[in-house]
């Protein structure tokens, strides 16, 4: 009889070939033809074709940003990056005009330290510290006829044109309602989803990966709905409709993940509620009658008492205030400024740098080929550095994947294709493909490594996909040398930095539920959990990015991961202790010596793993107050079982 083999891959060659799941909107596909294409041959028909080049650019990176969520989240989401890129360009621009090879290479360096630091706040600001970097090097080594205020506002313009675009089309098969909250309405009934998935599979082994998918598309809903708006309240009945509801959810997600903790079934009877919920929010329509849950238990009686409120929230209606992620200026400049931040800053400074003097050197020592530019080479480079963007190999491996393909294509296509008028339907082509292409970097490499070869040929360089090739080989070279060499300082510092971030966030949930009235302020609390699940997945985030890098590299942040299981044990359990003292009022032995075991667990993983820093939870005050609860009746609760409960 023969064996199968299984073949392992190692973790940063498996994470390469792995691509990302998620839907692929239609509406993004149609935004994406109806963007850089007709931009550029608007452009060609007033004579401007420069113009037209830097403006279907900014729609192409406008169309990277174009994502699935709320029409009122991507004015951030694409604004914010469009007009850091708008500032890049022109700083380019002028740094390029007016300085010599080495001032320039120092300048670009310096911007690269900030931008890689500003990477660390998050994905937005990482978005406009990659558009900065890539348009600074395109305004500095792509000598146009334009001045660098016009590219400025060219630039602007196209990305505005996209994101015109996004607010103003409805999407095709739209849901029942109002077309413009059409993204909030699918979060929000994503999330009632993820609560009845989450309850059918309390007790089982999927709850580990229902519950972080709840916590996934609690986030997404979040920041659906908490938009830029110019009013406290939204300002039509649908959106505080759609507001009310995603209120209603938070309780129904505590109650489901208490009773996931537990580890015990619940009937089916159980999810049949937030279903019927779900579809009441596809459909805009009124709840109805939903079946109760029995009452057994505390997290059950939480659960029907979540219906019910839920259900009069769907027949009424009423504006919230939602939980608010505690984000301030001193939260972003600690990011900055952390460990995380200032590894981000000199590595991309250093790779940055290396590549832009580099390419200066063979641009002014004529060994460049044929064309004039040297932008490819630190452009690349900004795409392949940015740690954030995936582990370092896997991103050069679909890099070289993307760029050898695209170029092939492109080599192909412009043989035979008519010009001006066949390029510009590539770009339009190309700029369709983008938001499908998305799901696996090499993918989109190879998309818009054609479209920008076609911009090129259009604003008047010869055909250079050779050129291209060669190029990103030596940026990949570039990116790994200096990825790999020591640093100051601890490395792994975004990991340590994230679950520094995690601790602090699950210490502050758990003192309010402990030391506090968790029935009188339900708000503070479960914007305290929210906060507290959303770092442990940015932090789980990091840590399985860092994992798939080479062991030269993955080794600085070997153990985390344990850090990051107990912490979301902790946030589990204070779950569980909430719902509790709802009921009871006071928590029961098994409560209190988990709790009590998590925090030793916390404390010993970290020191293991050379992490001090993170169990930042105050035990004295978490301990006082965990000898202040009183002891139940035994049965009053049953108490989970002896092993651990379900780890998200």
């Amino acid at each position: 009889m023969s064996r199968r083999v299984a073949v392992v891959l190692p973790p940063w060659f498996a994470h390469a070939l792995r691509t990302q799941r998620g839907p692929v909107l239609r509406s993004a596909v149609a935004r994406g033809a109806l963007a850089a294409g007709p931009l550029l041959a608007a452009s060609l028909s007033a004579g401007r074709p420069s113009l037209g080049v830097v403006a279907a650019v900014a729609a192409m990176l406008a169309g990277v940003n174009d994502r699935p969520g709320s029409r009122r989240a991507s004015v951030t989401r694409i604004g914010v990056p469009a007009l850091a890129g708008a500032l890049g360009l022109l700083a380019g621009t002028c740094a390029g005009q007016s300085t010599g090879a080495i001032v320039l290479t120092l300048l670009l360096s310096f911007l690269a330290l900030l931008a890689g630091a500003v990477s660390a706040v998050g994905p937005v600001a990482s978005g406009a510290a990659t558009q900065l970097l890539v348009m600074s090097a395109i305004g500095a080594g792509m000598p146009l006829p334009d001045s660098g205020w016009v590219r400025s506002l060219a630039y602007v313009a196209g990305a505005g044109w996209l994101l015109l675009l996004r607010l103003a089309l409805p999407s095709p098969g739209s849901l029942t309602g109002d077309f413009r909250f059409d993204g909030e309405r699918r979060a929000v009934a994503a999330v009632y989803e993820a609560v009845a998935a989450l309850l059918d599979a309390a007790g089982t082994a999927d709850a580990t990966a229902r519950r972080a998918a709840l916590t996934a598309v609690l986030d997404q809903a979040q920041d659906a709905l908490t938009g830029p708006r110019l009013r406290r309240y939204a300002a039509s009945a649908a959106e505080r409709r759609l507001h009310a509801q995603y209120a209603a959810a938070l309780p129904l997600a505590e109650a489901a993940t208490a009773l996931a903790w537990a580890g015990e079934p619940v009937s089916a009877r159980a999810s049949a509620g937030p279903r019927l919920l779900a579809a009441a929010v596809r459909g805009n329509t009124p709840s109805g009658p939903l079946p109760a849950p029995s009452r057994d238990v505390p997290a059950l009686r939480a659960l029907d008492d979540a219906l019910l409120l839920a259900a009069e929230t769907f027949d009424r209606g009423r504006a919230v205030d939602l939980p608010a992620r505690r984000r301030t200026v001193r939260t972003a400049a600690r990011a900055v400024l952390g460990p995380g931040g200032r590894e981000y800053g000199m590595r991309v400074a250093l790779c940055f740098g290396a590549a832009a003097g580099t390419a200066q050197a063979l641009h002014r020592g004529h060994l460049y080929g044929s064309h004039a530019h040297w932008y490819w080479l630190p452009v690349t480079v900004v795409f392949l550095v940015k740690p954030d963007l995936g582990p370092l190999v896997s991103r050069v491996l679909s890099r070289v994947a993307g760029t050898l393909l695209g170029a092939v294509v492109f080599a192909a296509l412009a043989a035979v294709l008519p010009r001006p008028g066949g390029l510009v339907v590539l770009v339009a082509v190309c700029g369709a493909l983008v938001p499908v292409a998305t799901r696996h970097f090499a993918a989109q490499t190879a998309v818009v490594t054609v479209l920008v070869l076609a911009l090129v040929m259009v604003g008047g360089e010869a055909q250079a996909s050779v050129g291209r090739i060669g190029e990103t080989l030596l940026a990949c070279v570039i990116v790994l040398v200096v990825g790999h060499l020591p640093m100051p300082g601890q490395r792994g510092g975004a990991v340590r930095a994230r679950l520094a971030a995690a601790s602090s966030a699950a210490g502050a949930y758990l003192a309010h539920v402990l030391n506090g009235a968790p029935s009188a302020d339900r708000a503070v609390r479960w914007t305290l959990r929210r906060e507290a699940y959303r770092s442990l997945a940015a932090a789980r985030s990091a840590i399985a990015l860092s994992a798939a890098e080479l062991p030269t590299l993955a080794r600085h942040t070997r153990g985390t991961d344990e850090v990051a299981v107990v912490l979301e044990r902790l946030v589990d359990t204070t779950t569980a202790c909430a719902v509790h003292l709802d009921d009871a009022g006071h928590l029961t032995p098994g409560h209190t010596r988990r709790i009590r075991g998590l925090l030793d667990r916390l404390d010993r993983a970290g020191r293991q793993v050379g992490l001090p820093g993170v169990p930042v939870i105050e035990d004295t005050v978490l301990r006082g107050a965990l000898r202040q609860q009183r002891p139940v009746a035994p049965g009053r609760m049953p108490a989970a079982a002896d092993g651990e409960p379900v780890a998200p």
